[in-house]
């Protein structure tokens, strides 16, 4: 029974018992006052009584529930209520060790996470450090330990005083900033990837840093691009000194002989054609490797276009804007020319070469297309890595060169399929930062 019907029970039975003391006292000739003085007397006694026995209950469930809920706040899930019966309280106290069960559980399941994540972050080759506003780190793991302290405890100390004779790490903490930075370490370099990152926590901001050796990852690179550059070299070289071998071999026999002049003129421009051949090769390579920062000044857009289209013939989609362009003329003035001269290689018509230049607040975007035969997926993924090529006779840099100065001069580059064929490259570059202040 529910504790109010108990209550409402106890009080029934007090007014039937203050009824009846009250009947039997009248018949014994009392005074009804005093009578029903009586009887309310013995009506209370008995709810006092019986509403005791009901309070012990309530009192003793209450109890249970404080003493519950008190472990709550120690993080103490172990507790059950035990009461016997089938009111109120034992509704209660089975809900109370349904959620007491689940919490269980459910710390149960968070442990054995925190462990996982702790024993992947103690064990991966990623250095992690975390630090609140004040740059005090909270958190660094083994491989921070290593790299930060030589192994030694990091919580509790601050960033930049861990690293201040480091002044490659300084410099980017110090910016917040993500790069790449060197090391001594045990007599070798080691390379390293710093990325910083902001992150709130509870409402409070905290600064994340993320280590990450590259050593060997480009020691790697290095020896599969010398070895791709070996492999380009060698074949240029063969492909260019075995003919002129022959040749030369064929033109000794021709002067032991009577000599023929058509034969003679016809090996001495082959072996022209690939010497000149060849030094381009050389000069390509060369210029990829000396490379010069851009010298970036203010031009005019319509003369070093009307410049590349007595080299190039190339459509320009009208209207030029009217403002000066920032840049490296020159080095820019050669992107465009590699970048127009594939596209007539590709089999692009000369009035499918379309040149497009927009300049908002902040970029200036050019695009060149074509109707040529585009490029493979597998090759477009590839088209801007240096020494990749679909030529026959490509030496696979004009791409990466134009990457490269692109990326010199701030902007970025990017090469997809047409949908009716042929191909687009899109870049970017920055406006002066002078021009941006006076709009």
């Amino acid at each position: 029974m529910s504790t109010e019907g108990k209550l409402t029970l106890v009080l029934m039975l007090a007014l039937l018992l203050m009824a009846a003391v009250t009947d039997l006292l009248l018949t014994w000739q009392w005074p009804p006052l005093l009578a029903l003085i009586a009887g309310g007397l013995a009506a209370m006694l008995l709810a006092l009584l019986l509403g005791r026995r009901i309070t012990q209950r309530i009192n003793r469930g209450l109890q249970a529930l404080t003493t519950g809920l008190l472990n709550f706040q120690d993080n103490d899930f172990s507790v059950s209520l035990t009461l016997d019966g089938r009111d109120e309280w034992c509704e209660l106290a089975t809900l109370f060790n349904t959620a007491t069960s689940r919490l269980r559980e459910q710390r149960a399941h968070i442990y054995q996470r925190e462990l996982l994540l702790d024993s992947v972050l103690q064990n991966t080759s990623l250095a992690i450090v975390l630090t609140d506003d004040t740059r005090r780190v909270l958190y660094g793991n083994l491989a921070a330990r290593h790299l930060l302290a030589h192994g030694l405890p990091l919580e509790g100390k601050r960033l930049p005083e861990l690293v201040d004779d480091q002044d490659e790490i300084t410099s980017l903490l110090q910016q917040a900033k993500t790069g790449v930075f060197s090391i001594n370490r045990e007599q070798q370099q080691q390379i390293w990837h710093l990325n910083c990152a902001v992150m709130r926590m509870n409402g409070v901001q905290h600064h994340l840093y993320q280590f990450k050796p590259l050593t060997q990852e480009l020691t790697r690179a290095e020896i599969q691009t010398w070895k791709k550059v070996i492999r380009v070299i060698s074949h240029e070289l063969n492909n260019s000194l075995a003919p002129i071998s022959s040749m030369a071999h064929s033109g000794q026999r021709l002067l032991q002989t009577q000599a023929d002049t058509k034969v003679l003129r016809r090996i001495f421009d082959t072996i022209s054609e690939r010497s000149a051949h060849l030094n381009t090769f050389l000069q390509e390579y060369a210029d990829f490797a000396r490379l010069p920062l851009p010298q970036c000044s203010h031009f005019h857009w319509s003369e070093l276009l009307n410049t590349l289209q007595s080299l190039q013939p190339f459509a320009i989609v009208e209207p030029l804007p009217d403002a000066l362009g920032w840049g490296d003329a020159r080095q820019l003035g050669q992107v465009l020319l590699n970048l127009l001269k594939n596209a007539a290689e590709a089999g692009s018509a000369t009035a499918d070469i379309l040149l497009e230049l927009r300049i908002t607040p902040h970029r200036q975007w050019l695009t060149v297309s074509d109707r040529g035969d585009g490029m493979a997926p597998e090759a477009l993924s590839q088209a801007l890595l240096p020494f990749y090529s679909t030529k026959s006779g490509g030496t696979g840099l004009g791409l990466a060169l134009c990457r490269e100065i692109i990326e010199n001069h701030g902007g970025q580059l990017a090469i997809s399929n047409r949908e009716d064929g042929g191909l687009q490259v899109r870049f970017w570059l920055p406006c002066c930062a002078d021009d941006n202040e006076g709009r």
